[in-house]
């Protein structure tokens, strides 16, 4: 290089240099100083009472520092000589998280893997001191922070909230802010790599995703995406024992948009987050190093993308809740709030019935049963006439004639596909890497979705929806994350990629059809992504038991789904008619000759907020039966508000004495509502103490039996009040709580 060339080269750098540091000047300046007395003074539950504190992004009067904090939960980051998270700390309780400074990610490029940001130099891993912070250094092989933007939060879905009976329609609001990156190594330029976190309002939660932009001219090849590293303090001290055997820290709840295994329970579909041991945690109890307290996340099967000139990867969304205490029912409701908060269309939860259909004629008698019972929509079931795949001129006409029809009813009609469970071809299914043959799925056969096939039914699925306007759909699979080891899918290159690229074909439909306004019934953990609503976990074989164990075994169900979900999450299934065995005791047709059943069946499933699939080719055979159906919608409609609210575990159904639920809402005037329940052939009365902490009550609770005459009732020290209640044989009763 001549002397003019480099002077010329040296000169652009440090303009650029120049610009960016005042660009970075500016941002800084914008931003409003730290006050640490932020949160100290909280004393408000947030479970209860509305937290008056928004959620900010805050610089350290010395500019050395950004920190994070809405009152509830505060990060900080030293951002020189880059980037990293020193400090991350619960304000309800004054608890820190973190013990040591890691990495803000880890990315593979073309082969190499690099941190993100980081800083170096602390000897001693159990715990930081701000003093240590200003000798740490900077690796210059790690992307090196260049500047950030705040802005408020971006919807992840613009979900359309007019159009369903929904809890909350409002989106998350807070603040976002994002840390770009890049590399000083030559064969890393035009690549920049971006970090977001965002803290919410009213909730002590994060979330964090990264986004690699390639402005390179070649296409690069994104493997394994850490996305985020933390160095968390540990729950035990074992002397000895593994990863596996020892607790994992339970101050932080993990939840990801990527969670698929077909067990309806995040806990068991989460493919990302990895608990792990630290081997430079030197001063750690455990003699082989193995606690578990490094936290890293990241989608395991996922190993290589590639990433053409000008597009844009985007890692899986961590949510990252703060918990303050070890409590089952306290921890639930954090969660449930937090999944009203960032998914608002999960409180959507429409009154269905499901169609067993042969003709369209059967469609149009249930539309109009569904608008003389007060139900809200119409689903058809798997086994009916309908089918979304068939995008022939006459089949969309049909049925848009049909959704037309409901739709002058005010009735949202749906229906159901399935994608998986099936074989299509050889070319088409999923390819199982350790034969190289079709087969090796969750279910043996299944289609890849991005085989031409799984392409086109997606544009079908669409196509259906855009022609006929439909408002429901109920897709059965894909199931969990199935790779392919096809190399000549279109929709993917092969192994490495091939969940992933699935996935995001799953996605993109789920995010269209969210935007449009379509309730989505997904078999699996998509909540995050669009979905509405999953199974709540059940045994098919279950539904050909007795009506009489049905009742019991659904009121157990119902029980164990609802810690950490909320009721419209769920659904659960009420034969009307056969399925899958089972003679004519497990059945509810004829329904008028099973009119008890029925009302049972129904007030424990809408007294519990969740909405079962009625599977039949009709609500009702009599008036008698109508008016049943009706009485029940009409009460759940009166209440609905309070039985959509969260519930408290008062106690599971065993057969042998009462059970019962409560919902609570301390928003709401109607604080509370209890369902209870009398298994036995005799009469009881039972005295016991209701826990009302969470209604927001703290002196007297007003308790109406069925809406009827009020007792006022004044609580004990521990927020219970003492109710004594009678119950007739194998019936139930129910108390509103003001």
């Amino acid at each position: 290089m001549t002397r003019s060339k480099f002077h010329f080269f040296f000169s652009r750098a440090f303009l650029s240099f120049i610009i960016g540091c005042i660009f970075y000047s500016a941002l800084a300046q914008q931003l409003p100083v730290w006050n640490p007395q932020i949160g100290r003074n909280a004393t408000n539950d947030w479970l209860i009472n509305p937290i008056c504190q928004k959620a900010e992004v805050y610089k350290t009067a010395d500019g050395k520092n950004i920190i994070l904090s809405n009152g509830l939960l505060r990060r900080s980051f030293r951002i020189s000589p880059n980037v990293t998270c020193y400090d991350f700390t619960n304000q309800s309780n004054g608890k820190q998280l973190l013990r040591s400074v890691k990495p803000e990610a880890q990315v593979a490029i073309n082969g190499r893997t690099l941190n993100v940001g980081g800083l170096y130099g602390q000897k001693e891993n159990a715990y930081i001191l701000p003093e240590w912070l200003d000798s740490f250094t900077s690796n210059p092989n790690d992307f090196q922070f260049e500047k950030y933007e705040v802005t408020p939060i971006i919807p992840v879905i613009e979900w359309k909230s007019n159009s369903w009976w929904a809890g909350n329609k409002k989106q998350p609001t807070g603040k976002t802010i994002c840390f770009f990156y890049k590399s000083l190594l030559k064969e890393l330029q035009g690549i920049t790599v971006s970090i977001h976190y965002s803290i919410f309002d009213g909730i002590p939660l994060m979330s964090k995703w990264i986004t690699i932009e390639n402005h390179t001219p070649s296409a690069i090849q994104v493997g394994r995406t850490v996305n985020e590293i933390l160095g968390t303090v540990e729950e035990e001290s074992a002397v000895v024992g593994s990863v596996h055997d020892m607790r994992t820290p339970q101050g932080l709840y993990i939840e990801t948009n990527y969670a698929f295994n077909n067990a309806m329970r995040h806990d068991l579909s989460d493919q990302t987050t990895h608990w792990e041991a630290d081997s430079t945690y030197t001063s750690q109890v455990n003699y082989n190093y193995q606690t578990p307290c490094l936290l890293k996340v990241y989608p395991e099967r996922v190993t290589g993308v590639e990433l053409k000139p000008g597009e844009t990867f985007t890692s899986v969304r961590t949510y990252e809740l703060m918990m303050d205490s070890y409590d089952r029912e306290r921890r639930g409701l954090a969660i449930r709030k937090m999944y009203r908060t960032i998914a608002p269309w999960v409180t959507a939860n429409p009154i269905f019935m499901h169609l067993v259909s042969k003709n369209d004629d059967e469609v149009r008698n249930a539309i109009n049963q569904c608008a003389a019972t007060g139900y809200e929509a119409l689903i058809l079931s798997f086994g009916s006439h309908l089918n979304m795949e068939d995008t022939s001129a006459t089949n969309l006409k049909k049925w848009k004639e049909l959704a037309d029809y409901a739709h002058d009813k005010n009735i949202r009609i749906g229906g159901y596909s399935l994608f998986s469970s099936r074989k299509i071809s050889d070319s088409d299914d999923v390819i199982d890497p350790k034969t190289g043959k079709p087969g090796g799925a969750f279910f043996g056969n299944a289609a890849c979705y991005g085989s031409k096939w799984g392409l086109a039914y997606r544009d079908k699925i669409k196509a259906f929806f855009k022609t006929t306007g439909f408002d429901i759909w109920e897709n059965d699979g894909p199931y969990p994350g199935d790779v392919c080891a096809s190399t000549t899918h279109p929709g993917h290159k092969g192994l490495e990629d091939s969940q992933w690229r699935q996935m995001e074909i799953q996605k993109d439909l789920y995010h269209w059809l969210n935007n449009r306004g379509i309730y989505v019934n997904a078999p699996d953990w998509y909540f995050l992504d669009g979905t509405n609503k999953i199974g709540m976990g059940y045994r098919e074989v279950n539904f050909s038991l007795s009506r009489e164990q049905q009742i019991i075994l659904n009121r157990q169900n119902i029980y164990d789904a609802l810690w950490n979900e909320i009721p419209s999450m769920v659904w659960g299934f009420v034969p009307l008619t056969k399925y899958q065995g089972g003679g004519p005791e497990a059945v509810l047709e004829p329904l008028t000759q099973h009119l008890d059943a029925y009302r049972s069946l129904m007030t424990e499933y809408y007294g519990s907020g969740v909405q079962a699939c009625y599977r039949g080719p009709r609500l009702y055979d009599t008036e008698k039966t109508r008016q049943t159906v009706t009485d029940v919608i009409n009460w759940y409609k009166a209440h609905r508000d309070i039985l959509n609210s969260d519930i408290i575990h008062l106690q599971r159904a065993s057969g042998s004495d009462w059970d019962g639920i409560m919902h609570v809402n301390p928003e709401l005037k109607e604080k509370a509502l209890l369902m209870l329940y009398n298994p036995l052939k005799e009469k009881i009365t039972r005295t016991i103490k209701v826990p009302l902490y969470y209604t927001g009550l703290d002196a007297i609770a007003s308790f109406s039996e069925q809406g009827k005459e009020k007792r006022v009732i004044k609580l004990n020290r521990d927020y219970t009040a003492t109710l004594t209640f009678n119950i007739e044989p194998e019936s139930y009763t129910w108390f509103l709580v003001e």
